[in-house]
């Protein structure tokens, strides 16, 4: 049974022991005609977030030793991340490999995304 509520209690538990992460949303690209150069245009979202690592036994085709896992709270992100998406951990840059969404049973809502991340 889902409690009521459940993504609030994720929001406050990562908020109190979670670290300092940023969300880098990667919106889209533009062509520089003049340089030929192609630049991203991204905006960062400031979250807390607990990150571990992913063990040697739970490394599949996707997912590798070394891969780090970050869960973040739902309620503090307007979207969800996607694969496209990074995200930076003391000043690291980090490709989403992976996002799950956890729900809430009841409401529908989203408590918290797990995403799988790769330096």
């Amino acid at each position: 049974m889902a409690l009521k509520g459940l993504d609030k209690v994720a929001g406050k538990i990562l908020n109190t022991f979670g670290g300092d992460v940023t969300i880098r949303y990667v919106t889209g690209n533009t062509y520089n005609t003049t340089t030929g150069r192609i630049k991203e245009t991204v905006s960062d979202t400031s979250v807390k977030g607990h990150v571990y690592d992913v063990s040697a036994n739970e490394a599949t085709g996707l997912v590798q030793a070394g891969d780090k896992r970050l869960i973040v709270a739902a309620d503090e992100l307007a979207t969800a991340p996607e694969t496209n998406d990074r995200v930076v951990i003391s000043s690291v840059v980090h490709q989403v490999i992976r996002v799950e969404t956890t729900f809430q049973e009841t409401a529908g809502d989203a408590t918290h995304y797990e995403l799988i991340l790769r330096a």
